[in-house]
This record gives structure tokens, C-alpha cells and sequence, in this order.
């Protein structure tokens, strides 16, 4: 389907983690091991906070592959950043347009995801009814991720956002059900507001997408005393993706299957997703 990251910590230069790691998310879009599809090159996204903390978040969507778009590798050369998101996209059905790239902008928010919502032609019309009506101008573009997205706005995300993803994806799946359709939802999905990253890992049939986030710096600059990779990252830096940015041993942990990481600045919360009927 896709591939996605998602950075929390001290400002950095987003092309250190973006470009130059020997599994970059840059790298992944031409070169997936772990994902449904090898390469993604569908178009992509980059969204990231100002590091003064002022003002709503920047976001970059082009239609070109990642790893071509000389754009893109320029912001990231430029831009520091103490929280961004990239996405790489391989669309499942609906078309290569700006406006179906990820991640998805809503005032001070982000939302990107990795899956898709089951014969979401056959059950998108019950899902966007369900939007709120001041929400609805919003979606400009045709993809599931924008509607669960939207969905997940209307269920009170800016409040709850556990409560609300849990809300919309329940929706997906008894609308879903009713449609015939037996595992209506699977993926990984990721959000932020500017300081906390809530990370998911669900699906219908309990064989989510993978999703791995990065283990603490200190305890990888004791495993690796020499790595001077990890002198680019403060103690607080860490990392949630699709699937692994580098080759070190023990530097990523899995998050299992219907459950969710919460990224804040006391580091990882880890609790059970189950969502709402």
C-alpha cells in the first residue's frame, strides 16, 4: 500500500532521517521489503512544524515519485523541524492527484495512514453522509484516508483522538458488515497535533500492516558506543514507521497487532485498540 514516518524530538535537519539512513523512507518508496508493494511511487507527502512552535504546520504534495522529486530533497536539506511526517504512496484505486497525498492537513493537525478501508466504492457514500456537513468542504481529494480522516474529526479527534479513531473505524466496519464485506479495515495510522504522535496498528482480520518504532537513544548509544549515527539525536528523538530506517540490530520495536503507541515528551504510552461498535 504504503509506506510512512513520523519524528518526535529536538529540531533536526529533516534530510539526516528523510534522505540520508541506508533505509530512508526516501529509499523505501523505490524499495520496500516489508510493505504489500516493493515500490511506492505514487506520489508523496512531507509535513512538519516550525521549530519557534508558532503557526500551523507545513505540508509538500507532489505527484512525483519520492525519489526523483528534487524538490522534496531540497526542503529537506533547508527545513529543521522538531515533528514531521513523510509519506510515500502506492495507490490502491483512486488517482494520482496532489490532493490524494498524504498526510491530510486540518487546522493544526496531521494524518497520514498505510491500508485502506475494503471495497470503499461500495461503502464510501455511507461513510462521507456521516461526516459532519462543516467538515465536508474539506475533502478535496477521493482517497478512504481523507474520509477516515474526516470521519475521525467528526467523532471529536481534536478532543479524544483515541476515542474518535476508535469511533470512525467501528463505523468502517459495521458499514462495512452491513455492505458484506468481511474485514473492512486495515492499516496503520498516524496523527499529531504539533507535540503528541498517536500511532495505530489495527485491522479486521488481526494481520495489520507493519509498524515499528525506534528503541531509546541512550539505550542504543550503549549498545553502539561508535555508531556516530546516533550523535545526530538528542536523548529525546525518536521515530515511528512503516517499517525500519536502518540496519542496527535492536534499534526498532515492533508495535503489536490492534493496539497503539502515543509519542509525547515523556517518551512511548502503549495501550490496546479496540474499536467502538
Amino acid at each position: 500500500m504504503c509506506r510512512w514516518f513520523a519524528y518526535r524530538g529536538a529540531p533536526i535537519r529533516t534530510s539526516e532521517l528523510l534522505l540520508h539512513p541506508v533505509h530512508s523512507i526516501v529509499a523505501q518508496s523505490l524499495s520496500s521489503p516489508l510493505g504489500a508493494e516493493p515500490v511506492n511511487g505514487d506520489g508523496f507527502g512531507f509535513g512538519w512544524y516550525p521549530s519557534s512552535g508558532d503557526g500551523p504546520p507545513g505540508v509538500f504534495r507532489s505527484i512525483e515519485p519520492a525519489w526523483h522529486d528534487q524538490n522534496l530533497r531540497s526542503l529537506a536539506e533547508a527545513i529543521e523541524s522538531p515533528l514531521f511526517f513523510c509519506h510515500v504512496r502506492a495507490a490502491a484505486g483512486p488517482p494520482i492527484q496532489q490532493t490524494n497525498c498524504h498526510p491530510f492537513r486540518y487546522e493544526g493537525w496531521l494524518f497520514m495512514h498505510n491500508g485502506g478501508i475494503a471495497d470503499f466504492a461500495r461503502v464510501k457514500r455511507d461513510l462521507v453522509l456521516a461526516v459532519d456537513p462543516e467538515l465536508y468542504p474539506f475533502m478535496l481529494g477521493t482517497t478512504d484516508t481523507e474520509v477516515l480522516f474526516h470521519l475521525a474529526l467528526t467523532f471529536g479527534l481534536r478532543d479524544d483522538p483515541v476515542r474518535a479513531m476508535a469511533r470512525a473505524i467501528g463505523l468502517v466496519e459495521r458499514v462495512g458488515h452491513e455492505r458484506g464485506t468481511r474485514f473492512p479495515f486495515q492499516g496503520s495510522v498516524a496523527i499529531t497535533d504539533g507535540a503528541t504522535v498517536w500511532a495505530f496498528r489495527y485491522s479486521s482480520q488481526g494481520r495489520s500492516r507493519t509498524l515499528f518504532h525506534s528503541s531509546d537513544i541512550a539505550d542504543l548509544r550503549t549498545m553502539y558506543p561508535t555508531e556516530q549515527r546516533l550523535s545526530l539525536l538528542s536523548d529525546d528523538a525518536h521515530v515511528i514507521v512503516s517499517e525500519p530506517i536502518n540496519d542496527l540490530p535492536g534499534a526498532f520495536l515492533e508495535v503489536p497487532e490492534s493496539s497503539l503507541a502515543i509519542l509525547d515528551e515523556s517518551g512511548y504510552r502503549h495501550a490496546d485498540f479496540v474499536p467502538t461498535a
